[in-house]
């Protein structure tokens, strides 16, 4: 659940959906990625701040050569 955005999708992807894909995704050469749609004013209680940071984390982590 993501309701710090600017743009809301109901029935979009959860953020452990997205973890997964992520990390599906870490054995393939990925060279760039984004982090968009946060809007602090809409995140009240830093959810999906919270959630962005730690897509971030695992797109970077994916990103690391092993």
């Amino acid at each position: 659940h993501a309701p710090g955005t600017g743009t809301p999708e109901a029935g979009g992807l959860t953020s452990r959906e997205l973890l997964a894909i992520i990390r599906a995704l870490s054995h393939l050469t990925i060279v760039g990625a984004d982090v968009v749609e946060v809007a602090p004013a809409y995140d009240h209680a830093q959810l999906t701040a919270v959630a962005a940071s730690h897509v971030a984390y695992e797109i970077l982590s994916a990103m690391t050569p092993r």
